[in-house]
């Protein structure tokens, strides 16, 4: 590609972590939000709903609450994944139970595909995201320029 075809995207030192999880992973999530506070408390966080509010609660962590993923907050985040406010995704979740919401849920899971966003969906990953070094660091993406592929679209159209 020339460079006109993909666009640089910085991470900042200080992340923006989004917080999800399904009912049956919040207290493991609240547990890796426990044992992470000292790393996690120098980014900004977000979540949805319950999972925001329960591991702000018992964590102490201030987290962004948004809201609940059944009723759109798994949208609000994708939406500012788009936005190019949301930097890394923590999203445990509930493989063996079926979800209402799962089309909102694979939503997600594609727009942080498509805009290059680190996902975890397995504190196995989580810990590997947050001991990187380019957690306290930097880190420079290249994403396809989107605006002029929607341009170059719309003119053959």
């Amino acid at each position: 590609m020339n460079n006109n075809d993909t666009l640089e995207f910085v991470m900042e030192p200080q992340k923006n972590i989004a917080l999800i999880a399904h009912d049956n992973k919040k207290q493991e999530l609240i547990d890796w939000c426990t044992e992470n506070r000292e790393i996690l408390e120098h980014h900004f966080l977000c979540g949805t709903g319950t999972t925001a509010k329960m591991v702000s609660e018992r964590t102490g962590l201030p987290v962004r609450g948004f809201n609940s993923g059944p009723l759109g907050g798994d949208q609000q985040i994708g939406a500012r994944i788009v936005d190019g406010k949301i930097d890394i995704v923590i999203f445990f979740s509930d493989p063996l139970t079926a979800q209402p919401h799962d089309p909102d849920v694979k939503a997600l899971l594609r727009i942080a595909q498509v805009y290059d966003i680190p996902m975890a969906n397995n504190r196995a990953t989580a810990d590997f995201i947050i001991t990187s070094p380019y957690m306290d660091g930097s880190y420079s993406r290249d994403l396809s320029n989107f605006k002029r592929i929607v341009d170059e679209r719309a003119k053959k159209l």
